[in-house]
């Protein structure tokens, strides 16, 4: 998930996320990139649904 970052690495970015934004707007951004995630997730589904979707009807004309 994080790549060849070791522990103190990470504690470094950690500090330095710290020191940037100030403790009282981590919340508010991990919430942001929570909720971006989310929508990019339910794109990629409906994208592979819409997909899958031409293929089947794809193959529904062919077999006619």
């Amino acid at each position: 998930m994080f790549g060849n970052f070791g522990g103190s690495e990470l504690i470094v970015v950690m500090i330095a996320v710290l020191i940037l934004f100030g403790a009282k707007r981590i919340p508010d951004i991990a919430r942001g990139i929570g909720k971006g995630m989310a929508e990019f997730k339910k794109a990629m589904r409906d994208v592979e649904n819409e997909i899958q979707s031409s293929i089947n009807d794809s193959d529904d004309k062919n077999k006619k």
